[in-house]
């Protein structure tokens, strides 16, 4: 998925549709008895570990907010008990049991950034991953269980469970969404990788009753449950553990011959561009939803979007409280950074960490404790890189592309990176020089990986540049094989500031060596139009892959993803397994091959082995140039704001702090 330069990783409405097709959400397998099998008798309380209390049961003395009883006293809302299921999740809050009301205020920068109601409010799929990413738990599904041979995965759902408008959520909400949703290939032109076979066959979906259903593969899938848990939005089917039926059969044409006609109307394209609209859980406040907030002042009506208490919601605490405590969220639309760390020293956020958690922002925050009656946390984070370096190795222009893949050009500009004075001047003399490798925490760690090329050596830099064939002018300019002085842009996101900074460190140090750039600054959303274009000569972005990530998503070590920058037309042609795009070198068609079986290897151990050769050859390749390894990073919380567990990981296969159960923080 989507990468922000500074914060996590974050999807967009694009990225819905390119992960259509994406293999690149994997996860290291936990022992099969803790992942692969979840009895109903096992459901209980959870707790911040994501164990379960055996009692199975919820409290008998329920309880609710105060604005929802008193619509129960006026007749316009059911009474509880009605509304939960039988056996409703019941969660361990982190401190303390809580107490309603309240509002969350936080925010993001531009539409483009919107992930963020999804990770605070959105995180609600079948399954789930547990705090400290260790585990995958049920959630909206009460319990599931995997074959031996890992290729059926039972799920059963909890009975007497309701949508937001108190609609049943069945089985038939998932038939709905698997057969008229993601297997539409007008709706998804590509097939989720993650519900494909080896050789791209669908699964299968097998109903047996309102609560039980079956996904079945033709081959083993056996990090299906990490896959399913890893959605950046925690979900299959995009905004929600699944599509309404009830709700979206009207926009579709399976049930509505007049959509296209109805589409048209409405000045949609098609029928797609309509569905997608009414499936929209942050633009559509009619959408019936299964999460603990349900927005009522939706993305692009404002300079906000406000999501309020879901009074169907099925999670209680020990007390048998219904969640979520918290009355609503608000978040405001910015479009300036400063803004948004103004209402952070001001103490007008009160949990917030996207677009300000940058190195110099920190010190900035903490001279602010006092007025702000906050403090700041640390967080756990799973980049390996605070900027990337992409060459466009598939560059359309067959000059630049001949330049771009010449290794020794980019072992060359590696050598002339000053990365001392990068770490000293931009990254707050924090980090280590590092190219895209794992990092020394992860399993997969390689110091030959992680440190080649990083010296700062303008000898070995002009040594690999002349061994490229590329000679100096009169004017110290390396000339390229069409005799012009070598010279390209690179593109970065205008939010990412630090990596501007950096990069003007970058341009001076290539220009020692006779390599020219010119810094592009775009928005966010033209920055990834030309990237998916393949218009960019090259580009930086954030360095995602350096703990349990790096096998969820290997972008920077293979060409796997949409996200792969130096390379998109390769990422194509794996994607659609030969369909589209351009076939790659050799050597990334054997990587290609390996993940290609690491998907459907059962055994943990195996599939390790099998992740560490593709890392080899992305070692021998040397695909795109890293530069520092980042050592910390932060959010920011005032002292009122309670339940947030501490660190907290920030990765957006991990999308924090939608696993950290928001649903349980609370505003004393």
């Amino acid at each position: 998925m989507e990468g922000s330069g500074s914060g996590a990783s974050t999807p967009t409405r694009r990225s819905v549709l390119n992960f259509a097709g994406s293999a690149v959400l994997l996860a290291a397998s936990t022992a099969a008895c803790d992942l692969l099998s979840t009895k109903p008798s096992a459901q209980g309380a959870e707790g911040a570990d994501g164990r379960q209390n055996p009692a199975g049961t919820a409290p008998t003395a329920v309880k609710e907010a105060p604005d929802l009883a008193h619509k129960v006293r006026t007749g316009s809302l059911p009474p509880l008990r009605e509304r939960l299921p039988v056996k409703p999740l019941v969660i361990e809050p982190t401190e303390r049991i809580g107490t309603y009301g309240g509002t969350w205020h936080t925010g993001f920068l531009g539409p483009a950034n919107s992930y963020w109601v999804n990770y605070t409010a959105g995180y609600e799929g079948l399954v789930r991953w547990d705090v400290q990413w260790q585990k995958v738990i049920p959630n909206v599904a009460e319990s599931f269980e995997a074959s031996p041979d890992g290729r059926e995965f039972t799920f059963v759902l909890r009975e007497g469970m309701k949508w937001s408008d108190g609609e049943p959520f069945t089985t038939a909400d998932i038939e709905f969404s698997f057969e008229d949703g993601i297997l539409d290939q007008q709706l998804f032109p590509l097939p989720m990788s993650f519900l494909t076979s080896g050789d791209g066959t669908p699964a299968r979906l097998n109903v047996e009753d309102d609560r039980t259903f079956r996904v079945v593969f033709d081959e083993p899938s056996g990090l299906f449950l990490e896959r399913l848990a890893s959605q950046s939005y925690g979900t299959i089917f995009g905004d929600t553990a699944a599509y309404p039926r009830h709700y979206l059969e009207k926009s579709h044409p399976k049930y509505n011959p007049a959509v296209e006609e109805e589409a048209r109307r409405l000045k949609y394209t098609a029928w797609t561009d309509l569905f997608f609209a009414q499936a929209s859980y942050t633009s559509n406040p009619e959408l019936p939803t299964l999460n603990a907030w349900r927005v009522t002042t939706p993305l692009g009506t404002s300079g906000r979007v406000i999501a309020e208490r879901n009074p169907y919601y099925w999670k209680v605490d020990p007390d048998g409280k219904q969640l979520p405590y918290i009355d609503a969220i608000q978040y405001d639309v910015s479009s300036d950074v400063n803004a948004m760390l103004l209402k952070v020293t001001s103490g007008e956020y009160e949990f917030h960490f996207p677009g300000i958690n940058t190195l110099e922002n920190k010190p900035v925050i903490a001279r602010s404790k006092d007025t702000c009656d906050c403090r700041v946390f640390d967080m756990t984070f799973t980049r390996m890189n605070w900027m990337v370096i992409a060459l466009n190795l598939a560059h359309r222009d067959p000059v630049k592309r001949e330049i771009f893949q010449n290794r020794d050009f980019r072992i060359g500009l590696s050598y002339a990176i000053d990365r001392p004075k990068l770490i000293n001047a931009v990254f707050q003399r924090t980090g280590k020089p590092w190219q895209a490798a794992p990092r020394q925490e992860s399993e997969f760690y390689d110091e030959e990986l992680a440190t080649q090329y990083t010296a700062y050596d303008l000898d070995q830099a002009n040594s690999h540049l002349d061994a490229a064939g590329y000679r100096r002018d009169g004017d110290g300019a390396r000339l390229g094989p069409d005799g012009a002085p070598i010279s390209f842009f690179v593109d970065v996101a205008t939010t990412d500031t630090q990596a501007i900074d950096a990069l003007e460190i970058v341009r001076a140090d290539w220009g020692r060596i006779g390599v020219g750039i010119e810094i592009r600054a775009l928005e966010r959303s033209l920055f990834y139009t030309r990237k998916e274009a393949n218009q960019h000569d090259a580009n930086v972005w954030g360095g995602d892959g350096g703990l349990k990530d790096a096998m969820l998503d290997p972008r920077w070590y293979f060409p796997s993803s949409s996200e792969s920058n130096y390379a998109i037309p390769w990422a194509t042609w794996f994607l659609s397994r030969g369909r589209n795009g351009e076939r790659p070198p050799a050597p990334a068609q054997r990587q290609m091959e390996l993940y290609w079986q690491l998907l459907s290897e059962p055994e943990e151990n195996a599939r390790k082995e099998l992740f560490e050769q593709i890392l080899q050859i992305a070692k021998e390749e040397f695909y795109v140039i890293g530069t520092v390894l980042p050592l910390s990073v932060y959010g920011v919380k005032t002292t009122n704001f309670h339940n947030a567990p501490e660190p907290m990981i920030l990765s957006y296969l991990h999308p924090d702090p939608g696993p950290d159960r928001p649903e349980q923080f609370f505003i004393s």
